[in-house]
């Protein structure tokens, strides 16, 4: 599912940065889900994409903009227009090679639900989801204690005490222990949810795993 963060966290509120949505520009509306995984997950690692802050706080956009068209039929004769608001600030998926992490996620960019409902008229599941819509501002953690789980972890799982990096290429916005890429924070401790002799993480729901990780985001 599109949540790679576990509930156990500890972070200052004023170490989280409400300034900025995910650039949506690349990405398909309809894949934006709950039960989707991808660069709109809570627990990815993004950057600054767009810091022009010359920008009205708040933009509409018109009918050719793909968020626009997220509201259904809005070129109806004789009839007022609809807009769609956006944070017009963005940050997208970091890339551990070449970028500069800004920092992790804490709620998920979702359109639909998992039955294919939009969630811009179905508010109270979005916040039970732990989500923001596409073009509102997502909570990015730039410095804390998150748990994250397995699917936020590509590659060799770090272990307690080590350092932790950003990855690259296939593995972008993802924690890895690739020391070539940019240091990102230290890994505190390892854990599994699994019960006694079975192999699925109940709560993911996603046969997954149940690795966890309990690291140490300093950016």
């Amino acid at each position: 599912m599109a949540n790679r963060l576990l509930p156990f966290r500890q972070y200052n509120e004023h170490d989280v940065v409400n300034l900025f949505s995910l650039d949506t520009s690349s990405l398909t509306l309809s894949n934006m889900t709950h039960a989707a995984n991808g660069a709109w997950d809570a627990g990815v690692i993004v950057k600054v994409s767009n810091g022009d802050a010359t920008q009205a706080p708040v933009e509409v956009t018109g009918a050719a903009n793909s968020l626009q068209n997220y509201l259904g039929k809005t070129d109806y004769p004789h009839v007022g227009g609809n807009y769609y608001p956006e944070v017009p600030l963005k940050v997208d998926v970091a890339d551990g090679s070449t970028d500069v992490p800004f920092g992790i996620t804490l709620r998920q960019t979702i359109a639909f639900d998992e039955n294919g409902e939009k969630l811009l008229y179905y508010k109270q599941k979005l916040l039970e989801l732990q989500g923001v819509l596409p073009g509102e501002a997502v909570p990015v953690l730039t410095k804390g204690i998150v748990t994250v789980a397995a699917s936020a972890v590509a590659g060799t799982a770090p272990t307690a005490g080590s350092k932790v990096y950003l990855g690259a290429g296939a593995n972008v916005g993802k924690i890895t222990t690739n020391s070539s890429n940019v240091e990102i924070g230290t890994c505190l401790a390892v854990g599994d949810r699994d019960d006694v002799n079975t192999n699925d993480d109940y709560f993911a729901g996603d046969g997954s795993t149940g690795a966890y990780y309990i690291i140490k985001i300093d950016l």
